[in-house]
C-alpha cells in the first residue's frame, strides 16, 4: 500500500498550484493532507475512485485535515475525543482491517512559544489516543509534526534552538514517542541522511537554498516493521510550503 501526505498550506491556493496533477499521478492508496484552510463546501475537490473525509476548524480560513481513500475504512473519527484539541480539525482516525490509520496536523507552538504549554497538553494526549489505538491494531500515523527531531533534521539548528519546533521540550516529546514504539519511518530507511527536508520558509528564498526543516512523518508501530518496503520525501514537488512525504507498506 502506498500512503502519501502533505501538508497543503491552503487546498484551494494548492489547487491553483498543480494539486490534482499530483494527486493523480502519485496515485496513492491512502492520501492525506493537512491545513486544507476550508469549510464544508468551499471545495468541490474530483478525486474518482477515492472516499473523502474531511475535518473542519471552527475557526474559518485555519488548519483542517483530509484523507482521500479508495478502499472504504471499517469506521472514521474525528479528533481524539478531548475538547479542548477537537475545535481546529487537527485529527482524523481511519479503521481498516490490519491498521488505523491517522492524519494529523500538530499545533504550532508559534512566536515566542506562546502556545507551547499548550503543545505540551496536546502532545500527551495525542500520544496517550495513539497508544488506546494500538491496543486494538497497529497504527500508521502522518501529518504535519511541527517538529524537526535531530540536528540534522533542519538546515541551521544552532541558531533555531529556542524557536517553535526545535525546543528541547518539543524534541523531547518527539523521542518519547519513538520510545513509546512508534518508528519514525523516514528514519528508519536513511538513519543518517542529512540536506533532505519536507518545509521550507516563504522568506529568504529558503527553498532555493534548501535551508528546510523535517518536521512531516510517517511513523508506524512496532509491530509493522517487517511490514515497511520504503519511505520518501518529494522534494521535487511545489505547491505549499511543504512537500509531499510517502510511506510503502507490504501487508502480504
Amino acid at each position: 500500500m502506498k500512503f502519501i501526505s502533505w501538508n497543503v498550506n491552503g487546498l484551494r491556493a494548492c489547487v491553483q498550484k498543480g494539486f490534482s496533477d499530483y494527486f493523480r499521478s502519485a496515485d496513492a492508496d491512502i492520501f492525506c493532507i493537512q491545513e486544507s484552510k476550508l469549510q464544508e463546501g468551499q471545495i468541490e475537490l474530483e478525486t474518482d475512485g477515492y472516499f473523502q473525509y474531511w475535518n473542519y476548524a471552527k475557526k474559518k480560513g485555519y488548519s483542517g485535515t483530509a484523507v482521500f481513500t479508495k478502499k472504504e475504512p471499517l469506521s472514521v473519527a474525528y479528533g481524539i475525543s478531548i475538547e479542548e484539541h477537537d475545535q481546529e480539525g487537527r485529527v482524523i482516525t481511519l479503521e481498516f482491517d490490519r491498521f488505523y490509520l491517522v492524519t494529523v496536523y500538530t499545533p504550532n507552538s508559534q512566536n515566542e512559544l506562546v502556545r507551547l504549554d499548550y503543545r505540551m497538553r496536546w502532545e500527551d494526549d495525542f500520544l496517550a489516543y495513539l497508544k488506546g489505538l494500538e491496543q486494538k491494531k497497529p497504527v500508521i500515523f502522518c501529518g504535519d509534526l511541527n517538529v524537526a527531531h535531530q540536528e540534522i533534521d533542519l538546515k541551521n539548528p544552532k541558531t533555531n534552538r529556542r524557536n517553535a519546533g526545535f525546543t528541547d521540550e518539543e524534541r523531547a516529546k518527539f523521542t518519547r514517542l519513538t520510545e513509546q514504539g512508534f518508528i519514525d519511518t523516514y528514519r528508519y530507511f536513511y538513519p543518517d541522511t542529512e540536506g533532505v527536508y519536507s518545509w521550507w520558509s516563504y522568506r529568504f528564498r529558503a527553498r532555493e537554498k534548501n535551508a528546510g526543516w523535517r518536521i512531516d512523518y510517517f511513523c508506524v508501530s512496532e509491530a509493522l516493521k517487517d511490514s515497511l518496503v520504503s519511505a520518501a520525501i518529494h522534494t521535487e514537488v511545489m505547491g505549499s510550503d511543504h512537500c509531499p512525504v510517502e510511506l510503502v507498506v507490504s501487508f502480504d
